[in-house]
């Protein structure tokens, strides 16, 4: 790491001196969670929109993908464009964008409304994305980080899993368009607190010629890709869209916008923690996958009981989150990063052997223990990232973490869908379940091992950079 603290020098910074500003990392955790909600919410009410819009189940899918494919494609542009913009700006248009297409989606008369008014959320969600982690980053000392880290990487991953439960509730009582209203709120709530608490700063600026091609590049490829992934379990042949990634991927990869991208992180030397938050995202949504579709379809436990038994993982998570950054903090991040991934892919693990004997309780206290394991290792992981991240690429760093993130989610369904089917039965259960305790197994050795120091970047040097990317 360099000798200076990231987001010391950087636009946006929020000067704490001897007070940090909780409130902020109050918001950045508020805002992730109704980030990642809309990730889920939308899910249990895909019948009710067709039904209402008059359209089919294909047409309604895009209710979701509609905002999933923006989010996941625009995060690397985004990252690259916010490096350097004023915070304050950009996290207030971000909220009001997303709050604002919130009410469209949820007043939408036809279809074609609703899809545009979804990308459009999407691309808002985008930029809330990066900026999450790096407002948090900001927001305190630099020795409070890892709590202030375990904020928005505890609260993210409870709004995915508890989308669907709140979603549910709503549909039951208050109809479809009400899954789209009740972000509204928490939005209105985060604008009130971010437009009194962050310091005006110099405002925003529009994306240049290089960074629209670059969103063009990435954004066809990771669609593609993202595609393929969601498609996969209808059919694995889905998988063949993948290829279509490559060449937009490969070209930005070596062009004048992903070389920087990839030298940060590879200076940093934060690729393999990268992979290990990839492993974890992908083991946690195969594992929910797995677990919530047995239960019901094979095990014939209802509703109610299935997501009281699932309800075991985030209790866990939500519980040790806290106590994850305080320990981050006082013992280091990397050691107690390694131990939560160890305790969810132990949790995992046991529930391999299960067989056919799925009692809630068993489930339940093995989802508990991999939970625990989770909310120990989010904000030390998210704050071993940014805390190695240079000065001037804070939005690189966390917009590339929340891809890996991402991908991760959308993978794990997948590939436990493929292990499922091939074995079928109890063998393809714990197939599916071995890929998932697998994954997370593999976290483990990717934490604890250090990645390759930084060498010092002189002042000027960073500077010079910073110039030529900003031109």
């Amino acid at each position: 790491m360099t000798g200076h603290s990231p987001g010391s020098k950087q636009p946006g910074h929020i000067p704490v001196g001897s007070e940090d500003r909780w409130l902020l990392v109050a918001v950045a955790g508020l805002l992730s969670f109704v980030a990642m909600l809309d990730m889920n919410i939308v899910n249990v009410a895909l019948a009710d929109i067709a039904d209402g819009l008059h359209v089919s189940a294909a047409t309604a899918q895009w209710g979701i993908l509609g905002y999933q494919l923006p989010v996941v494609a625009l995060l690397l542009p985004v990252g690259r464009w916010l490096d350097g913009l004023g915070m304050r700006s950009a996290l207030l248009v971000a909220t009001a964008g997303f709050a604002l297409c919130s009410a469209l989606a949820a007043a939408a008369p036809w279809a074609p409304w609703l899809i545009a008014a979804r990308i459009a959320q999407g691309a808002f969600g985008a930029v809330l994305f990066v900026l999450m982690p790096v407002l948090a980053l900001r927001s305190v000392r630099p020795e409070l980080r890892g709590r202030a880290m375990s904020v928005p990487a505890t609260l993210g991953p409870l709004g995915a899993v508890t989308g669907p439960a709140v979603g549910g509730l709503l549909l039951d009582h208050l109809g479809w368009r009400a899954v789209f209203l009740v972000k509204i709120p928490f939005c209105l709530l985060a604008l009130i607190v971010a437009w009194r608490a962050i310091p005006k700063d110099g405002g925003l600026r529009l994306p240049d010629r290089r960074s629209a091609a670059d969103a063009l590049l990435v954004g066809s490829g990771v669609a593609a890709l993202l595609l393929a992934l969601t498609l996969a379990p209808g059919s694995p042949a889905w998988l063949v869209l993948a290829l279509a990634a490559v060449p937009p991927l490969w070209w930005w990869l070596r062009g004048p916008g992903g070389r920087p991208v990839a030298g940060t992180l590879r200076a940093a030397g934060l690729f393999r923690a990268h992979t290990a938050v990839l492993a974890l995202a992908a083991s946690f949504a195969a594992m929910h996958y797995v677990v919530a579709l047995h239960l019901q379809r094979d095990d014939g436990a209802t509703a109610t009981t299935t997501g009281l038994t699932v309800l075991a993982f985030p209790l866990g998570m939500g519980l040790a989150g806290p106590v994850g950054g305080r320990l981050a903090d006082r013992c280091g991040a990397r050691p107690v990063a390694v131990t939560g991934a160890a305790l969810t892919a132990g949790g995992l693990l046991l529930l391999v052997p299960l067989g056919g004997d799925w009692s809630p309780v068993h489930v339940a206290w093995r989802l508990a223990l991999a939970g625990v394991g989770m909310g120990l290792n989010g904000g030390p992981t998210q704050a071993l990232v940014m805390g190695a991240a240079p000065a001037d690429r804070t939005a690189t760093v966390g917009s590339s973490v929340q891809l890996a993130r991402s991908l991760g989610f959308t993978l794990g369904p997948a590939l436990a869908t493929v292990a499922w089917g091939s074995a079928g039965g109890d063998d393809g259960v714990r197939a599916a379940l071995a890929l998932a305790a697998g994954a997370a197994c593999l976290a483990v050795p990717l934490l604890a091992l250090h990645g390759r120091r930084p060498a010092p970047v002189p002042e000027k040097t960073t500077e010079a950079a910073a110039a030529a990317h900003h031109p």
